[in-house]
């Protein structure tokens, strides 16, 4: 261990996330600080900041940044520059975009940052595109359809299928300037514009449909699926892999371009700045829906700056799968590691399988986190480890996988009655398999403590009509009254009846009694 890691453990981290990489990016809109720990293909976000300079505001009057933004903007970069010195990060990746790109000063504002301490990249369209593509691809492995990209400056578009991109543009079509495109003298506009945006749109070369997903990546069209996640009643609250069908994307994005500003002002998840742009985006979406007929709309958190580090990772890193990569690390800092996990599944998975309604995956992340809400206090384990799985930001897991794990981590912890908005999240047979998961996953720590060795020599079962729990001669005494009720509580819920066999040593995974009795306890 180097000394500064040393130093760092010292000091403390971040939830056991050691600050390791940054990106500073430099957009039309906001100038962003985002500190990265935990695993590269599923990176934690430990620190976000920005300054809201709107560099790009007066580009399509003046050709320019404006003075007051630059410095604004150099303000926080400086901040910016302390912060990471103080860190001990090295690995910092400085990218600019829209309007520095197309500012007459760009140049020069670049070489104000360099003079901060940074190495600055400034992207083409084509390049801000497919970058903001791989975040995409990062977050939604085997992804097909279009991403786009909404910043302050500009909107990237660009085609992914098969982990690659393919055509990509860049059009002037940013927050800041989509007024623009709103007709003059008319009270709302809508109309107007959205033929105007459909032009732009078509004139870049996107005036096809598309039959597939259709990606919105960036602030504006996070806070759209905030908006509607709220007004829906929708029981989470991250909007990434927020999906809605073409028929619903377009209601929701035909009310809010006829919502005023100053009734959107009041919405709690929405910020003044974003509330504000709002229904210009809303036409904006309109245009696309319109232009692309896309099958449905995917919101992605993941976008540029995840596509930066997306793009370092090795084929076979990119290749993991991100909702595991996520929760391993995050089960691993509490007492969970996904080898212990792995072993409890294999241990469940023969006397409780996963069915249609259910996967592998969606399980093994379920069995990380209910182990490790073993180690939150128990008033309060349950309550903790449901709003893990409902509301914490997981890559690659849909609504109805995060209900899953929920009822799993409640069975888990012998609550049955699940809270009442898991049902609308995913339907009766998918939570029915789940809870078996979950009092599956207790009985395994029951029996031995999640010891290896008590999952050597033991073996859960279905015979028949039993499910039987099988222990070698040498281990027969694990076999007490709590073990027993879990026993029956988990036999009871799969329709079966709960059945004991004693084996002689390493004969656990003999054949089962109908084949080759052994001794029957009960």
């Amino acid at each position: 261990m180097t000394a500064a890691r040393r130093r760092r453990d010292r000091a403390g981290s971040f939830s056991g996330n050691i600050a390791e990489r940054a990106i500073i990016d430099i957009g039309s809109n906001s100038v962003r600080l985002v500190v990265y720990g935990g695993t590269m293909r599923a990176p934690v976000v430990v620190l976000n900041e920005k300054v809201v300079a709107q560099l790009g505001r007066d580009i399509a009057v003046t050709g320019r940044l404006p003075a007051d933004s630059i410095a604004l903007a150099l303000r926080g970069i400086r901040r910016f520059a302390l912060l990471l010195e103080d860190l001990e990060i090295d690995d910092v990746e400085t990218v600019a975009t829209a309007a520095v790109r197309d500012a007459a000063n760009g140049e020069e504002f670049l070489a104000l940052v360099r003079a901060a301490g940074f190495r600055p990249r400034l992207l083409s369209g084509e390049e801000e595109a497919r970058i903001s593509a791989e975040g995409v691809i990062g977050a939604f492995p085997g992804a097909r359809g279009v991403v786009a990209d909404l910043g302050g400056g500009s909107l990237e578009l660009v085609q992914i299928a098969g982990g690659t991109s393919a055509a990509a543009s860049s059009l002037p079509l940013g927050t800041l300037r989509l007024g623009e495109y709103r007709a003059a003298g008319d009270a709302s506009g809508n109309s107007a514009m959205r033929k105007r945006l459909r032009q732009a749109i078509d004139q870049g070369g996107w005036g096809q449909p598309i039959e597939a997903p259709l990606y919105l990546v960036g602030g504006a069209w996070r806070a759209m699926a905030a908006y509607a996640m709220d007004v829906s009643r929708n029981p989470l609250t991250d909007p990434h892999g927020f999906a809605l069908e073409y028929a619903t994307a377009s209601d929701l994005a035909r009310n809010l371009a006829r919502t005023r500003v100053e009734a959107l002002k009041g919405n709690p998840r929405l910020s003044l700045t974003r509330a504000a742009v709002l229904p210009d985006a809303a036409v904006l979406l309109q245009a696309l829906l319109r232009q692309l007929q896309p099958s449905e709309v995917i919101f992605s958190s993941w976008g540029l700056r995840e596509g930066l580090l997306y793009r370092r990772l090795e084929t076979h890193q990119q290749a993991q799968d991100p909702l595991l990569a996520g929760v391993a690390h995050f089960a691993s800092h509490r007492g969970a590691p996904p080898q212990l996990a792995t072993r409890v599944a294999g241990w469940t998975v023969e006397a409780v399988p996963t069915g249609a309604a259910g996967s592998e995956r969606v399980r093994l992340a379920a069995t990380m986190l209910a182990l490790a809400s073993m180690q939150i206090e128990p008033n309060l384990r349950v309550e903790q480890a449901i709003d893990w799985a409902l509301q914490k930001r997981w890559i690659a897991l849909d609504a109805v996988g995060r209900a899953q794990i929920a009822a799993t981590v409640a069975a888990n912890g012998s609550r049955l009655d699940l809270p009442p908005e898991l049902s609308r999240l995913a339907p009766p047979e998918a939570l029915d398999e789940a809870i078996g998961w979950g009092l599956a996953i207790r009985l395994a720590r029951r029996v031995g403590a999640r010891s290896r060795k008590s999952l050597q020599v033991s073996r859960l079962l279905r015979d028949r009509h039993r499910l039987v729990l099988r222990l070698q001669h040498s281990h027969r005494d694990l076999y007490g009254i709590p073990v027993e009720k879990d026993h029956a509580l988990l036999a009871a819920r799969l329709g079966l009846d709960p059945a004991v066999e004693i084996v002689p040593d390493d004969h656990v995974w003999a054949p089962t009694s109908a084949e080759e009795p052994f001794g029957l306890v009960k």
